[in-house]
């Protein structure tokens, strides 16, 4: 797993054993709405995409991290 990033975009880089297992979770969730892990390989796959990103962005770490958050998630959540 790897990260390439540029000032608007982060690219995330999977090999195909992580691609399939993270397939395999996120296709579990969507069916179910449900996160449970059911391989100790899920959890990794988490866990390095936790580090990944915690090293591409400065925003976790800004005073105002709340207010970024709630600024991305109205723009990312579905219109009514």
């Amino acid at each position: 797993m790897r990260i390439n990033s540029s000032a608007d975009e982060i690219g995330i880089y999977l090999n195909k054993n992580e691609a399939l297992v993270f397939f395999e979770f996120l296709s579990r969730y969507s069916d179910s709405d449900k996160m449970d892990i059911e391989d100790q390989a899920e959890q990794r796959i988490l866990w390095n995409l936790t580090c990944l990103l915690e090293s591409d962005l400065a925003e976790p770490f800004a005073e105002n991290y709340g207010d970024l958050l709630e600024a991305a998630r109205s723009e990312i959540r579905d219109k009514e």
